[in-house]
């Protein structure tokens, strides 16, 4: 089954103000296009591979949640065997897929959810962080097969830490509190997410193991949600107008992108070409995917 994809004309982002580099702006162009499942009533794209595979959720009218895969036009849905609901956030060079799910049979607890691998050869694998933690979510899968994101307790904030899984499924939690992982270089060397603390949510980078903190300029929450082997991180920040997704670049330097006609647009992964994806909410409240595609040869310019 093919994937409905709306082509909209090469659209130039605004461009934010910088952090680190005074007077120095990043300006890129950025061809969009709108992404549904058919049939379904809402569709979010959670991660982009670097040949521009693509996984995410969808749900249909009967209420019911999937994982989907969009690979070369074509979609085919994920569900976790036995599960009432799936998702799929991340998807690796190799096509090894992550996301979470919940079984029917746990429905006492809302909050009990797990993580799991889809091997690029078709095989589930259950991913729980180690104790009595009821929540874990697998967000990203790196190419070398690392896999980060998060466990929580029944607060569903507070008690939420990072994580990072290595190849021999080994966990490291991060000490920060109402902390989520949820991008990584391929060696984990680093880290992107968000984290909640009494002054609000903002984003971070965690490099070798420095803890670093940002915040789009102006804004009155940031969260990021992926990085990509270059440095760049993507999210979603929110001022008095709206919700609007963000570039990052490795520099610090940020640019902000909405899909026309939205009040709330978000972004969910980049790859190393810089490509984005994401979704965005109409005027009718529904939830589309997009695909922002970087241009050939606007990769960012600095201005005066």
């Amino acid at each position: 089954m093919n994937v409905t994809r709306r082509l909209l004309p090469f659209v130039p982002v605004l461009v934010l103000s910088v952090i680190g580099t005074s007077g120095r702006l990043i300006a890129a162009d950025y061809a969009l296009s709108s992404i549904d499942v058919p049939g379904a009533v809402r569709t979010q794209p959670q991660g982009i591979n670097d040949s521009g595979s693509m996984v995410g959720l969808y749900r249909n009218s009967d209420g019911v949640t999937h994982g989907f895969l969009l690979r070369d036009g074509n979609f085919t849905s994920i569900d976790y065997p036995g599960a009432s609901y799936t998702d799929a956030r991340g998807i690796n060079a190799q096509g090894d897929i992550v996301g979470t799910y919940h079984v029917s049979s746990e429905n006492s607890d809302p909050n009990a959810f797990h993580g799991y691998l889809l091997s690029r050869k078709g095989e589930f694998s259950r991913i729980d962080f180690p104790g009595l933690h009821p929540n874990t979510i697998a967000q990203r899968i790196t190419s070398t097969g690392i896999v980060v994101g998060c466990y929580h307790d029944h607060d569903m904030m507070t008690s939420m830490h990072g994580f990072v899984m290595n190849r021999k499924n080994e966990f490291t939690g991060f000490s920060i509190p109402a902390s989520m992982h949820n991008g990584a270089t391929p060696d984990a060397s680093v880290i992107a997410g968000f984290f909640t603390d009494s002054t609000g949510t903002h984003g971070y980078l965690v490099e070798d193991g420095q803890f670093q903190p940002f915040d789009v300029p102006g804004s009155t929450s940031t969260a990021a949600w992926d990085l990509n082997p270059e440095g760049d991180s993507v999210g979603q920040y929110g001022d008095s107008s709206g919700i609007h997704a963000f570039v990052r670049n490795a520099g610090g330097q940020f640019t902000s992108i909405d899909f026309p006609g939205s009040r709330n647009t978000q972004a969910r992964s980049i790859n190393a070409r810089g490509d984005v994806v994401g979704w965005y909410v109409d005027s009718a409240a529904r939830f589309h995917g997009f695909l922002a595609e970087l241009r050939e040869g606007n990769g960012g310019q600095s201005q005066q």
